[in-house]
């Protein structure tokens, strides 16, 4: 019967160290659940701070260009024409704009999945090749 009653004792020992563990994790759950409510009720105040870094985001940038066309082609032409070049970085495109006669505007888009190559001249610092697919 001692072997019976050690083991009754080490039994409720242990019921004992369950009820003491399970009331512990209890009281960790509430802790975490109030400090969540508490962290979403300051939220709205934090929310700001990605807006503010959209904010900050790559403006579309706009240069006046001369498109330099090969000796070939420049006698078909006769003088290189002006260009707006556009480029927008975060949507990942380059807009080349030609104006025409009677505000006519003639344009290419090319997305930055055709653009090959950026090339910038080792003689003119001012001028920049661009390989395009095809």
């Amino acid at each position: 019967q001692t072997a019976g009653q050690s083991g009754e004792q080490e039994l409720e020992s242990l019921v004992l160290k369950l009820s003491v563990l399970k009331d512990f994790l209890s009281s960790i759950e509430k802790k975490a659940l109030k400090a969540l409510q508490e962290m979403s009720s300051a939220a709205p105040a934090t929310s700001p701070q990605p807006l503010s870094r959209k904010a900050k985001s790559i403006p579309v940038q706009t240069f006046e260009v001369k498109l330099d066309i090969t000796l070939g082609d420049l006698t078909k032409i006769g003088k290189s024409q002006k260009y707006t070049l556009s480029v927008d970085v975060e949507a990942g495109k380059l807009v080349v704009l030609k104006k025409q006669k009677d505000s006519q505007e003639d344009w290419n888009t090319f997305t930055h999945d055709k653009i090959r190559q950026l090339i910038k001249s080792q003689r003119m610092q001012n001028k920049l090749g661009i390989v395009f697919e095809k």
